[in-house]
């Protein structure tokens, strides 16, 4: 694990959303580290703040530059919410 990761999963783990939402943007903007795993990360945060469908975006991104991320596992728990949740499956 990078450094940048350790710091943002840290961050992450005490509700400093907002923190480590700038450390990732950072880090994906300046190109640094592992970026599938920055977008991964991304996608926990945006998931945890209630922006499901950046956060799924944010899963799709991760997968596109690695499809062996952990963000598969992710996408399917969130896809698996949102359609659980989806309005328009219960009213045929």
């Amino acid at each position: 694990m990078t450094a940048q990761i350790a710091e943002i999963d840290m961050l992450l783990s005490q509700n400093f959303l907002d923190e480590a939402l700038g450390m990732v943007d950072r880090c994906i903007g300046a190109g640094e580290g592992n970026l599938d795993e920055l977008y991964f990360y991304r996608g926990k945060i945006n998931w945890r703040r209630g922006l499901n469908a950046l956060a799924i975006t944010d899963f799709e991104h991760a997968l596109a530059i690695n499809p062996d991320s952990k963000a598969r596992h992710a996408l399917e728990m969130a896809r698996d919410v949102t359609d659980f949740f989806n309005p328009d499956l219960l009213n045929p």
